[in-house]
């Protein structure tokens, strides 16, 4: 094939988007001797580490540290009277934890033996794309094997008014200089309300409108319900069954929502948390033969290969549940299944993997496996374990009695089959409950398993016991 411009460079994996996936396979394949370039538009280091996981956990400790200071009285701590959040500073620390991460992805990046290109790629044929390099000029690379490590961006729904009237979306609110005195959240899911959460706690006055019957979908609906009573408790106004019709923003700033019932809700300004969209848009993937869902997400096998011989794709892109941690694993498949086609060992599969999620909200809710809902509808005879985090001595030490715990159990082979962890330190109990999961061990072995007191973790010794296990 014939390609205007500059000479065509031949690599060995060429990787386009520097997401956990990608960057890690670049700089494995990389170390190992072979011709590795990696292509990142913006993001250095990806969408984690710049806009997401990183930054975001970063401000949520912070307004957890907050909460905690305010209650030093209950401690036994005297003198924290009135503690307010110092926005520059807050600011500044998310933005020195976000920087110091960045530095060491380009010292990684560099010291692979990589060739890291920062531009804009767009492809001119099979398995081989232009760059607009950042600085200028152009290059050409064609790869042997092309990972496609593309991720995602905030997704701005077509309701009317709503491009007009400069909303707030997860990456925009990073980078603010000042907190609104109110907030609409527009969506009630994981990112909404950990956002919905945290602006809470620094004194935002906070509504979220939510198009479905409860927050957190995916959740079963005792859960959510008490992470619902929680946020009102805590002063968040929830309306759940509201879908917004047209949002307007008045010559003073303020931003009016309409709401489908004719309700209006006005605040200072408005946050869209909807979901999230692929960025496939303007890389001409049809050259390469790549196609696409009608969602625009690239269709991938459980091996991650694409519709084009010789190119993969990996992370949010390709359909994997939305978590930096789920894309590592991407990169584990696909470096066993590139091997693989070189006649080294045999193919791994996306299939049945059992990824973890925790949404940071305070307390906190881990996630793994089935919920109670999922498990009955997958034809499972059911057995729920069911206790109030209040009962685990942790909990009480430490002063952080809100939350349950429920997990879900197969009343036919006594395997655990998902579990619902909603309190304090939950998301790293949750990885107790996976680990068994994954050995496929009896619920009672867990019950039974002599658990460091007092450690959260421990309350699983509780869960499962006769007096939270429902007959």
């Amino acid at each position: 094939m014939a390609i205007d411009g500059p000479e065509i460079e031949e690599v060995d994996l060429l990787v386009v988007g520097g997401g956990k996936a990608g960057k890690t396979l670049a700089m494995d394949l990389a170390k190992s001797g072979k011709k590795v370039a990696m292509i990142e538009r913006a993001m250095i280091g990806g969408t984690c580490i710049n806009v997401a996981c990183i930054p975001t956990k970063t401000l949520i400790n912070s307004g957890r540290v907050l909460q905690t200071i305010r209650r030093a009285a209950e401690f036994g701590v005297s003198g924290a009277d009135d503690p307010q959040m110092d926005l520059r500073l807050l600011r500044h620390r998310k933005e020195d934890v976000v920087e110091t991460m960045v530095k060491g992805q380009i010292a990684s990046f560099t010291g692979s033996g990589m060739d890291f290109i920062l531009g804009e790629a767009t492809f001119v044929g099979p398995r081989t794309v232009r760059v607009a390099l950042n600085d200028g000029g152009s290059r050409i690379l064609r790869g042997t094997d092309v990972v496609l490590n593309l991720g995602t961006e905030p997704l701005l729904p077509p309701i009317d008014g709503l491009a007009e009237s400069k909303v707030q979306t997860s990456n925009s609110l990073l980078r603010l200089e000042s907190m609104p005195e109110s907030i609409i959240v527009l969506g009630g899911g994981y990112v909404g309300c950990e956002f919905a959460d945290l602006l809470n706690t620094l004194g935002v006055t906070v509504t979220i409108v939510q198009g479905g019957a409860q927050l957190l979908a995916r959740e079963d609906q005792d859960v959510s319900a008490a992470i619902g009573q929680r946020f009102v408790d805590a002063g968040i106004s929830v309306r759940l069954g509201s879908r917004a019709d047209q949002v307007t923003r008045a010559p003073d700033g303020t931003v009016t929502v309409t709401l489908a019932s004719g309700e209006r809700v006005v605040a200072a300004d408005v946050l869209v948390a909807v979901g999230r969209r692929p960025v496939t848009g303007g890389l001409n993937l049809e050259a390469a033969g790549v196609e696409l869902d009608k969602r625009g997400y690239v269709k991938v096998d459980d091996q991650l290969r694409t519709s084009a011989a010789g190119v993969w794709a990996a992370g949010d892109v390709a359909g994997t549940p939305q978590f930096t941690h789920a894309s590592y694993d991407d990169y584990r498949v696909l470096k066993t299944n590139l091997a693989a086609a070189n006649g080294e060992g045999g193919p791994r599969s996306t299939t049945g993997r059992l990824i973890p999620y925790c949404v940071f909200t305070t307390p906190e809710l881990g996630r793994v496996g089935l919920s109670e809902q999922q498990a009955r509808d997958a034809g499972h005879n059911v057995r729920i374990a069911k206790m109030p985090v209040s009962a685990i001595p942790r909990a009480r030490t430490v002063g952080h009695l809100d939350g349950v715990w429920k997990a879900v159990i197969d009343r036919d082979t006594n395997k655990i089959l998902g579990a619902a962890l909603w309190g304090t330190e939950a998301s790293e109990a949750i990885a107790v409950v996976q680990m068994a999961m994954l050995a496929g061990m009896d619920y009672r072995a867990v019950r039974d398993a002599i658990l460091t007191h007092p450690t959260i973790a421990e309350g699983l010794t509780l869960l499962f016991t006769p007096a939270y296990l429902a007959d």
